[in-house]
């Protein structure tokens, strides 16, 4: 039998805006469907995930805005930079996901996108609430109060 492949370069890309502006409520990992150079650029981590949202068409979940720059070393087969990917998740998840997101104030927000153990790209979607402005003050507030915690601790 063969090794199993190990992966040196850990891919962890984050929606930092996303904890901000949004209250998440619910969260869940699901695969994406990725044409052939998508994956060697996420590997080398150019995603931007600050303007992608998730949405359902025809009652699959699809990731749109999600920004993956094209691969360098491509020639003529590259990809698209901004398209639509489907999101792979169980059929439960997916009624659960529908009947919540169609709440008035709730939306699926893509928080972070990784590559799992065996090499496959995995995001994480939150199901989120915006927050208001005292909400986004309140949380300046708590961080800025444990950072001065830990300033204290140090010294």
């Amino acid at each position: 039998m063969s090794k199993p492949k190990k992966f040196d370069k850990i891919v962890n890309i984050k929606n930092k805006k996303a904890s901000y502006q949004f209250e998440f409520i619910d969260t869940y990992i699901a695969g994406m469907v990725l044409k052939g150079t998508e994956i060697k650029s996420i590997r080398e981590g150019k995603v931007s995930l600050t303007e992608a949202f998730c949405v359902f068409i025809r009652g699959e979940l699809f990731v749109r805005q999600m920004h993956i720059a094209p691969y360098s070393m491509a020639a003529s087969y590259n990809h698209e930079a901004i398209r639509d990917r489907k999101l792979l998740l169980n059929k439960k998840e997916l009624e659960k996901l529908q009947t919540k997101s169609a709440e008035k104030g709730l939306t699926m927000i893509p928080v972070r996108i990784f590559i799992n153990d065996r090499g496959l790209a995995k995001m994480e979607i939150a199901l989120g609430r915006g927050k208001k402005l005292h909400d986004k003050r309140e949380d300046l507030k708590e961080k800025d109060a444990k950072r001065e915690i830990q300033r204290m601790a140090f010294n």
